[in-house]
């Protein structure tokens, strides 16, 4: 009977018309399956090629399983690969269907084409359903004893699928040690090599549960197996040259002798043209002679060579691998590479990341002899238009310099950078110069010649603007205008968003005062008041610890801020020695690439932030959504009873003050005081530069800050608020007052570190705050976004209070709005709710 005509309905395999088209393939293929007529295969590869078209593009054609297991009795190897593609797709996802599959299988298992019998086996063992599992046996037996090798290759593999889906049928069939058997005596590498794999595996799994196995294991690392897979090492496949070499690393040398000659063996291989084979033969090379010091550094000489031809004769992906693993030999030792810097200049046409990795090695080969040559070549890279390169550039400039190398040269060189018109190389320089005068205090009145000519308003980086206020804040007595510029910059202190800046000013200011005090009285008032009412917990806190030294004693402060400076020796290292040597151990890996241990990227506590799942959905209570919450720029009446002065603090110390001794300079309720400096000026300004901490040991703190007199009018005490801690409140009235209340206060808050740490779940908060009778009406989320609705009613009344909280633990600060039945006393809650708050996650 001749083929029928193909269908025209669709023009396009991958398009089809709907599911008549299906039903039509359904038809041609049940016409084909058992016909013997000329053109017949031909007929069926288009209908088989239109079927895994469909199925490839998500179309569900399972309803033709039944025609297509029919169509596959023929010798065309090409439509068996395609049935057998079709049966491991939908075998898995409907194991009725895969049950149709058994017999002509294992009927391809016995075929007289060795091809045909290994794609059976395959896809057999690739079935992966469990009532299929004693089908499958069988054939693996077969298969393991058959006479062509790729078939025996496919059968190792289906043991491992068998043990990866049912281990005990896989070990009571006695499979590992057939595989043993067939990795020592089997004439075909690829075969040994596969053995070798899953033996690695199945008895790596099964060590903790089974003395034998155990043995087993460390029988592959024993001295015969470990020499017949040397011997016959130039037989195998890269890919299997590398697992045996990865085996040899395990293996434990009985004397040195053997150590050589293992390494006389694998001498060829440092030659390989696979860079893979090179770098697993390096780390049997290091881990062999670990403890031989002498041949360990000679071993660095030996591998050197070769993997300096692998960066320059790959690709770039296999030359950044080959650089990370030289990285790693460079930082180790250093001198083996002192006159191979050239090999490690950046060429125009590298990526980026090849180069960032350069500049690294660069700096870690300089020393006096080269540095000369180097730090040319460096200064070239500062005006690549490529703008990350010529930052590192920069860096490893100053790197090298503050290895003590031909520093003289250097420091000129980066001096001439901050004369540039390139706002990087500026910003880059200004780290740099502030790091060289940390170690080279002499070098004080080059460089702030330089830098003193630089504009603060032209500086935007948040790292070279805190190393320019370093500089004016250390060097305040030699930089004339210091202290007015410290001074402009406090004026604009809003629109300064960095933290870090925020930080470095407030102490330069603090430093500058010590030095100058007439001219920076008014900076260092303004700074303090600014830094007090700051939303940032460690600018706040710093803000209030500096205002508590000065109040305690000038002096005391002066020497803890402005000690005598010694220079800097040794900088921080990045990476300890203790984790260097880890990802040595793991050389040959991602570890090297990722320059960090593996379990630093594979451990689950180590990849970032934990995804908690959201168990109690979505919020059905709440009348705005979250978008709307104002957010405060600054906290209003953070820290009440730190923010009383010394007289206030008196009359109230009845209330809770947090065992604080000392208060704070600056009070939100009278702004005015921050002017009030005119007498504390006449006062200060009558004192010589050298002569006023003596003098100002007499002044109170107040007056000595220019903040104005202690002796203002106090602040009423705060009215005391009792909560009910067994208020009530159900959902519906909850949403309808929700609904109905204005907003009294919108604010937002720091969280501390231990409350960060602490919330993991929403029902932590939830518990701690209502052990201060704050309850939680609904909440939900994940990290690192929480929402919370909260209420609480006074004890003596009704009054209710709801709240609105979301936290962010990614930037470890809370947003607030506060409605309340009685607007009056929402600010008095909201302080309560804050110091709830505050506690939460304190031991």
């Amino acid at each position: 009977m001749p083929p029928p005509v193909q269908s025209q309905r669709s023009p396009s395999p991958s398009q089809p018309s709907g599911k008549s088209e299906v039903s039509d393939l359904k038809l041609q293929l049940r016409q084909l399956a058992g016909s013997r007529a000329p053109g017949v295969d031909d007929s069926k590869r288009e209908l088989f090629k239109k079927v895994i078209s469909y199925m490839t593009i998500g179309i569900d054609v399972s309803s033709l399983f039944g025609e297509m297991v029919m169509c596959s009795a023929t010798s065309d190897v090409v439509l068996k690969k395609m049935c057998y593609l079709y049966v491991g797709n939908y075998a898995k996802v409907n194991p009725d269907l895969a049950l149709l599959t058994i017999n002509f299988l294992q009927r391809d298992c016995r075929d007289e084409d060795p091809m045909i019998r290994g794609l059976a086996l395959r896809s057999l063992s690739s079935l992966c359903v469990a009532n299929l599992v004693e089908y499958l046996v069988g054939p693996l037996g077969s298969g393991l004893k058959d006479g062509n090798a790729y078939v025996r290759m496919v059968a190792v593999i289906g043991v491992l699928k068998l043990y990866r889906f049912s281990s005990s049928t896989c070990i009571d069939a006695e499979f590992p040690s057939i595989l043993k058997h067939l990795m020592i005596n089997d004439s075909d590498t690829h075969v040994v090599a596969n053995c070798l794999s899953a033996l690695q595996e199945i008895w790596s799994a099964e060590a903790s549960a089974s003395d034998e196995a155990l043995r087993e294991r460390e029988a592959l690392i024993s001295k015969p197996i470990i020499y017949y897979l040397l011997n016959r090492i130039k037989e195998f496949s890269e890919w299997a040259q590398c697992l045996v070499l990865e085996l040899v690393t395990k293996y434990v040398p009985s004397d040195t002798s053997e150590v050589f000659d293992i390494m006389n063996l694998l001498e060829d291989r440092l030659q390989h043209a696979n860079g893979a084979v090179v770098l697993a033969t390096a780390k049997v090379f290091l881990q062999l002679t670990l403890s031989m010091s002498d041949v360990h550094h000679k071993v660095y000489e030996r591998i050197k060579a070769p993997m300096l031809t692998l960066v320059s004769s790959g690709s770039p992906e296999q030359s950044y691998a080959v650089l990370s693993h030289l990285h790693l030999l460079v930082m180790r030792a250093p001198y083996i590479f002192f006159s191979d810097y050239k090999h490690f200049y950046c060429q125009y046409n590298e990526p980026s990341y090849v180069k960032r990795l350069k500049l690294e090695m660069l700096t870690a080969v300089a020393n006096e002899s080269n540095t000369y040559e180097i730090v040319t070549e460096l200064c070239e890279y500062a005006a690549n238009v490529d703008v990350p390169i010529a930052r590192e550039s920069i860096r490893a400039v100053g790197k090298i310099a503050l290895q003590q190398y031909d520093v003289n040269a250097i420091v000129d060189r980066l001096l001439q950078f901050l004369e540039m018109e390139k706002d990087y190389v500026t910003a880059e320089a200004l780290v740099l110069v502030k790091d060289l005068l940390r170690k080279y205090p002499q070098w004080s009145q080059d460089c702030i010649a330089v830098v003193g000519n630089i504009s603060s308003k032209t500086v935007q980086e948040p790292k070279a603007k805190a190393a320019l206020i370093w500089m004016l804040g250390e060097y305040s007595q030699e930089m004339q205008d210091a202290p007015y510029v410290l001074e402009s910059l406090v004026e604009n202190w809003e629109e300064e968003h960095s933290a870090e800046v925020r930080l470095h000013l407030l102490t330069a200011v603090m430093k500058c005062f010590f030095k100058r005090p007439p001219e920076t009285q008014n900076a260092l008032g303004a700074a303090l008041a600014a830094c007090v009412a700051d939303f940032h917990q460690d600018v706040h806190d710093r803000a209030l610890f500096y205002y508590r030294m000065l109040q305690y004693n000038v002096s005391v402060a002066e020497r803890v801020v402005n000690p005598p400076k010694q220079a800097v020796s040794v900088f921080a290292d990045t990476q300890s020695s203790e984790i260097k040597d880890r990802i040595f151990d793991e050389f040959n890996s991602l570890s090297v690439v990722y320059q960090k241990p593996s379990y630093m990227f594979t451990d689950r506590e180590h990849r970032g932030q934990i995804e908690f799942s959201d168990e109690l959905g979505h919020l059905s209570i709440g009348g705005e959504p979250s978008e709307n919450v104002v957010s405060a720029q600054r906290v209003d009446e953070n820290d009440k009873d730190l923010l009383l002065t010394t007289s206030e603090k008196e009359e109230a110390s009845g209330s809770s003050n947090n065992g604080s001794a000392y208060a704070s300079p600056y009070d939100n309720s009278s702004a005015s005081a921050v002017g009030s400096q005119t007498r504390a000026e006449s006062e200060i300004s009558n004192q010589s530069a050298t002569g006023y901490s003596s003098q100002s040991a007499s002044l109170g703190i107040e007056d000595l800050l220019g903040l104005g007199s202690p002796a203002a009018a106090p602040a009423p005490p705060s009215p005391q608020l009792k909560l009910n801690a067994v208020a009530a409140l159900d959902p519906s009235t909850f949403q309808q007052k929700w609904r109905q209340l204005p907003v009294a206060l919108s604010q937002e808050y720091s969280v501390s570190p231990r409350g960060v740490a602490a919330l993991t779940a929403p029902q932590a908060l939830i518990r701690h705050m209502q052990s201060h009778s704050i309850h939680c009406i609904a909440s939900g989320g994940q990290s690192p976004s929480f929402k919370f609705f909260f209420f609480t009613q006074k004890t003596e009344s009704s009054s209710t209070y709801l709240v609105e909280c979301i936290i962010n633990t990614s930037s470890a600060n809370a947003q607030t709005k506060i409605k309340a039945d009685d607007q009056s006393t929402s600010e008095v809650f909201s302080t309560l709710f804050q110091s709830a708050l505050s506690k939460f996650g304190n031991p």
